[in-house]
């Protein structure tokens, strides 16, 4: 009787024990099915917010070239995504060779299992790509602005993230950036830098010694652009936590909402304060510019701290807009260059200032600021160094901008043939038909109709 007892009680034993091991399999697998369509939904806010992009350049620039900065942000997320799965990924996520870029992992070889996360920094690739579109507005040549695109995702961007984020020489150092002031924005944003100094001003900008401003044609699409990056930057900086059940996330949305609103309320009360108006455009871009401050800490400081990171944010913008535009005279159509360059410096300064944990007002030290300003002034080196040397070569054979007579016609015709809005309602009387090269006409679309039209038509339409 006893020796069946100590059986059952054996067997009792053996298959609770079988049920916690399949429970625990069973939890493990649900943490990690949540994991990844929580960085799956990241990623797609991520990708949205390339329509934010579009919107908050096409807005801020004029009418004429609308349809142009449409195409250049669509390129962008095309052809980087496809870069970044065949070089960029490896470069910045493969094997370190000493600390300085990835050597394996290229078209995702071996990678099979991190298929996910590839997606969430392909969008995020992306991104620093297309901050150089705006700052080029209206007077680069498409093909040359592609070639850009292919250098900074093919090669600037990775190497950048591999030493922060891929277990690189800053990493080590204890370099933090948390989801890309700097890997991202700054990044990005010196490259705008160096594009624009090579392309000059738009014509007309600066003349006679006057700085002219150039008015966007549509504010409001700037606005809805400017809640669309909004939105999305709540997927850009809690979804690089890769995890649905870190702790950090309730904090991290706290604080990207926090120093956005603070940024909003700095610019716009510095505008009141200096011009006795608040400004519009500098006020959309202040949110930004709260977005960009916060991005690199956004886990590492307090809502008290990420409040008056983005009100320093939102003043710093305003005087960094006004420097570049009229000190540096670098033209800016959409203020990229001060919103991505100068407050993703800022952002990843005050990490060494704010941080909780090391930050020196919460008596860490001078260590993690020192650590910080290195890390930027590494990546101002690399980015404006290889993108500079890449464009001195490629304009020794073609010119990046368009001619004179196409930047004032607009890049819509002159680059694609058509326009991005219907004009012919407000110009012409409803019996006129614009020839081909009517600057009100559809171009292509006028060209290509003409074909449909009988032999004999074509003819009397060119005088026989």
């Amino acid at each position: 009787m006893k020796k069946i007892s100590a059986l059952f009680i054996a067997l009792f034993l053996l298959s609770g024990g079988q049920a916690f091991a399949a429970g625990d399999a069973a939890v493990a697998t649900l943490s990690q099915s949540m994991d990844t369509i929580w960085v799956m939904i990241a990623a797609f806010l991520v990708f949205f917010m390339h329509a934010g992009f579009a919107m908050v350049e096409t807005g801020f620039t004029r009418s004429k070239n609308a349809l142009n900065i449409l195409m250049k942000n669509l390129l962008t997320m095309s052809i980087g995504a496809v870069l970044y799965f065949i070089i960029g990924y490896g470069i910045m996520f493969g094997t370190s060779s000493g600390g300085f870029i990835g050597t394996n992992g290229f078209f995702l070889l071996g990678q099979s299992e991190n298929i996910g996360f590839f997606v969430f920094q392909a969008v995020f690739a992306a991104t620093c790509a297309t901050i150089i579109s705006g700052a080029v507005a209206e007077r680069m040549k498409l093909i040359s602005y592609i070639a850009v695109t292919i250098a900074m995702v093919a090669i600037v961007y990775p190497v950048v993230g591999h030493w922060i984020w891929g277990g690189g020489w800053l990493s080590e150092l204890g370099f933090t950036d948390f989801a890309g002031s700097t890997v991202v924005h700054l990044t990005g944003a010196i490259g705008a830098v160096v594009a624009v100094s090579f392309l000059g001003g738009r014509i007309g900008k600066y003349s006679n010694g006057k700085v002219n401003v150039i008015q966007g044609h549509n504010i409001p699409l700037g606005a809805l652009g400017v809640f669309i990056l909004w939105f999305g930057w709540f997927g850009f900086n809690a979804g690089s936590t890769l995890s649905a059940s870190d702790a950090l996330i309730p904090i991290i949305v706290a604080t990207t909402l926090l120093s956005a609103s603070g940024g909003v309320i700095g610019s716009a009360l510095y505008s009141y304060i200096r011009y006795k108006q608040i400004d519009a455009s500098l006020t959309l871009n202040g949110a930004l510019a709260g977005l960009v401050g916060i991005t690199a800490g956004t886990a590492s400081v307090s809502p008290i701290g990420a409040i008056f990171i983005g009100l320093i944010a939102g003043v710093i913008l305003i005087e960094a807009v006004q420097l570049i535009d009229r000190r540096v005279k670098l033209d800016d159509p959409v203020g990229a260059i001060a919103v991505h360059g100068v407050c993703g410096v800022w952002g990843t300064v005050a990490v060494g200032l704010f941080a909780v944990e090391g930050g020196l007002f919460y008596e860490g030290g001078a260590a993690l600021l020192l650590v910080q300003v290195i890390g930027v002034l590494a990546v101002i080196a690399w980015t404006s160094v290889t993108l500079g040397t890449f464009l001195f070569i490629y304009t020794r054979f073609s010119s990046i901008r368009v001619s004179r007579e196409e930047e004032i016609q607009g890049l819509d015709f002159a680059e694609h043939g058509s326009t991005a809005y219907e004009l012919r309602g407000g110009i012409l009387n409803n019996n006129e038909t614009p020839s081909s090269g009517s600057p009100f006409g559809h171009g292509l679309v006028d060209r290509l109709n003409r074909l449909e039209k009988p032999k004999a038509d074509r003819k009397a339409e060119v005088g026989g």
